[in-house]
């Protein structure tokens, strides 16, 4: 099995000012709670989040150092440290930001020396355990030691070394259930990394490992009993649990490609919240998926599958509820009250960016939503004032004349403005003569391969066509007798 080694993890926690910054504020037009939003999170993925905080929240930075310090001493990584502090540095370097320097957190030298000490021990013990095993050579517990030794380092931050031991594991798997939890620990650890372009290919075998495992269950219960007629519920369930995090898993690789709709489809289409099992806090909160699920929807699904989808998805309204705005967002768009919308995405841009896997699409996903809105609202009229349209959207007319001239210029919308009256009108469609156009074209091409067969006849019946050599006729002709035998 080939091993995907992952670019070096330091990037991703780089300054903001290294990736594209977008400094946000924190207050009564932008509200966000941080003890609210960061109880939903545990684990490496809470001080994650606090770093990333403490980089796009000045305002919040110093609440969100002291967060984060607290969350160090749940975890056995002493370098964290290093790592919020300079994130802290960092903002507090620029000339707009005025912070209390970082001293006002102090570091636990005492916890980072006894958590050293005792990662160095148990590093030296579960390398001691798989050499044994190795020299034993007892297939399953070298797999166990490989995938302990993988669990370790992962915890201790040395993301490689994890990844190299979880997938040297996969070499003692014996059965698919073993090769499925190796997958799923890749994808939680290249997930914590945010590094989407991995996930794909490890969802796809972990898939495989799941249909095997799956189809082998079923083979041993199908000749049973009244008594083997119980496990198979249990079994799908535990299947419908699996595929939920590949659905996620997946869902967050094509957010990375800027791919909404399919990103859409697949937030939409995942279980409930208790499907997810771990990952649940672990990874990600009931609350992301609502955000996740509807902006893509939002930017890249039409009126009616937005609908059927969404709207009518039972499913997700359990995490709708964990974001009520998200529900009210919804309802504005499909009923055109796109000032509303636009004011709701202004309002919450805040809760959006400090989001981890969000925050490098919210521009994108905003300007795409704002566009098919405009679009949405022209396409009823033939002819509409600017000044109309900047009511109904709480713009000037200048940035409405700006918008549709962009609109215009890209194809989205079929129309002109007229700069001096101020008018948008709708270029006029001879649907006539583009279905003889398209009549024509057709029949020219239909022209064109008849005329080729007739070509091809005539070459023929000249005898004109070049012959494969003799050694190849007789050949052919073998076969031919050996398909007929």
């Amino acid at each position: 099995m080939d091993i995907d080694y992952i670019e070096n993890e330091a990037s991703l926690l780089q300054p903001p000012a290294v990736q594209r910054r977008r400094i946000r504020p924190v207050d009564d037009a932008h509200p966000f709670d941080l003890d609210a939003y960061i109880s939903g999170y545990s684990g490496r993925t809470a001080f994650d989040r606090l770093v990333h905080i403490i980089s796009t929240c000045p305002t919040l930075a110093p609440q969100a150092l002291k967060l984060a310090f607290a969350q160090i001493e749940e975890l056995r990584d002493p370098t964290l440290y290093q790592t919020a502090m300079n994130a802290y540095d960092a903002v507090a370097d620029l000339p707009e930001v005025q912070l209390p320097p970082s001293e006002f957190c102090s570091v636990n030298t005492v916890w980072c020396e006894d958590v050293t000490k005792k990662n160095q021990a148990e590093r030296t013990k579960l390398e001691v355990e798989l050499k044994t095993y190795s020299n034993n050579m007892i297939k399953e517990s070298i797999r166990m030691g490989h995938r302990d030794l993988g669990d370790f380092y992962r915890a201790t931050g040395d993301y490689t070394q994890a990844l190299k031991h979880y997938t040297k594991s996969r070499e003692f798997c014996s059965t698919s259930q073993h090769v499925l939890d190796m997958c799923l620990s890749v994808l939680e650890l290249v997930i914590e990394q945010r590094n989407y372009s991995h996930i794909s290919s490890y969802v796809f075998k972990a898939e495989g490992a799941l249909d095997t495992a799956s189809a082998a269950a079923a083979s041993n219960t199908a000749p049973g009993s009244n008594l083997s007629a119980a496990p198979p519920p249990k079994r799908s369930a535990e299947r419908d649990q699996v595929q939920s995090k590949l659905d996620f898993a997946m869902a967050l690789f094509h957010l990375g490609q800027a791919n909404y709709e399919k990103a859409a489809q697949l937030f939409l289409k995942i279980g409930p919240p208790d499907s997810l099992g771990d990952w649940i806090g672990k990874l990600v909160a009931p609350g992301d998926f609502a955000i996740y699920g509807t902006l893509c929807a939002l930017a890249s699904m039409s009126r009616s599958a937005i609908k059927s989808q969404l709207t009518g998805n039972a499913i997700f309204s359990a995490y709708i509820e964990q974001e009520p705005y998200v529900r009210d967002l919804t309802q504005s768009y499909l009923s055109s009250d796109f000032k509303n919308v636009l004011e709701l995405l202004e309002r919450y841009s805040t809760r959006h960016y400090v989001d981890i896997h969000m925050y490098s699409h919210v521009y994108d996903l905003t300007n795409l939503i704002r566009n098919v809105a405009v679009v949405l609202y022209f396409q009823p009229f033939q002819t509409i004032r600017l000044d109309r349209m900047s009511v109904a959207f709480g713009w000037t007319v200048d940035e409405v004349e700006k918008e549709v001239v962009a609109l215009i210029q890209s194809g989205q919308i079929q129309g002109r403005v007229d700069s001096q009256n101020k008018i948008l009108k709708a270029r006029k469609v001879d649907h006539r003569a583009e279905l003889f156009a398209r009549a024509i074209k057709t029949a020219a091409e239909i022209q064109s391969t008849n005329r080729k067969l007739l070509l091809r006849m005539r070459l023929q019946q000249a005898d004109l066509v070049v012959k494969p050599p003799k050694s190849r006729r007789e050949q052919d002709r073998a076969g031919e007798l050996l398909q007929g035998d």
